[in-house]
């Protein structure tokens, strides 16, 4: 990637304590940005480049300090995050790499879970998704780590064409905001049905920002598991929240 970031001329942006300029909010944020990439890039193949992501996301902070009025409560470091964050993802969608083929299997499997959930009254257990889907256990696991580099666990109601649940823009209306309210109560329903270990790697990781290798040594089981565990409870929320991500007749 090589877009470049631009500073403005100074804005007047809202914040708690003295009024910063945007090269204030910037210079004073730069560490924030550099603990969400490196936080992401832990669970990416390694030939994602850490060094894309910081400058995707400077390029999300300055937007963030250019548009940023404290409107809505939340304050600069909480706003910032969510567009630093989002930038990234856009630009690891447009690097696309992680094939269609692996989405389009990881929207399957989610479509068996949502089906058999519906039809069992419980969550469906591994050899009951590879026996829907006609495959082996082995693939199945493989499925489920894809699925912890892949999917995206995001607090908005917007869509993409992978499925992943994304950030929303600025010009969100009235509208956006109630469906990304209605889309927040389901999301934390569907966290608080999900098998207590589930919850708890879920928690640990986007929570308290550990990563795969910590989450497991506080555990006691292998990195290779925790990523298990983590991909099969992003692939049981995308099942649970999929009128959200419009999986259901995907291509």
């Amino acid at each position: 990637m090589n877009a470049q970031v631009q500073m403005q001329s100074p804005t007047t942006p809202v914040f708690a304590g003295p009024v910063l300029n945007d090269n204030e909010l910037v210079r004073r944020h730069t560490e924030l940005v550099q603990r969400i990439a490196h936080h992401l890039a832990a669970r990416l193949p390694a030939s994602v480049d850490v060094g894309d992501l910081i400058q995707a996301g400077l390029i999300g902070l300055l937007e963030a300090a250019r548009n940023y009025s404290g409107a809505h409560g939340a304050s600069f470091e909480t706003y910032a995050g969510i567009r630093i964050r989002g930038a990234m993802l856009d630009e690891l969608r447009r690097s696309d790499w992680a094939p269609r083929s692996v989405h389009r299997r990881l929207r399957e499997i989610s479509a068996a879970m949502r089906a058999l959930e519906q039809q069992l009254g419980r969550e469906p257990r591994d050899a009951e998704v590879c026996k829907l889907l006609d495959i082996p256990l082995s693939d199945y696991h493989q499925h489920v780590q894809d699925a912890s580099q892949c999917l995206v666990l995001s607090t908005s109601a917007r869509d993409d064409e992978d499925g992943d649940l994304d950030y929303p823009s600025t010009t969100d209306g009235p509208q956006k905001e109630l469906e990304r309210d209605e889309f927040r109560r389901e999301l934390a329903e569907g966290i608080e049905s999900l098998p207590k270990r589930e919850q708890l790697v879920l928690s640990m990781y986007y929570n308290d920002e550990m990563n795969l290798r910590e989450i497991g040594a506080v555990l006691d089981v292998s990195e290779s598991r925790i990523c298990q565990i983590h991909g099969q409870a992003l692939l049981r929320l995308r099942a649970k929240l999929g009128d959200w991500a419009g999986q259901d007749g995907a291509e």
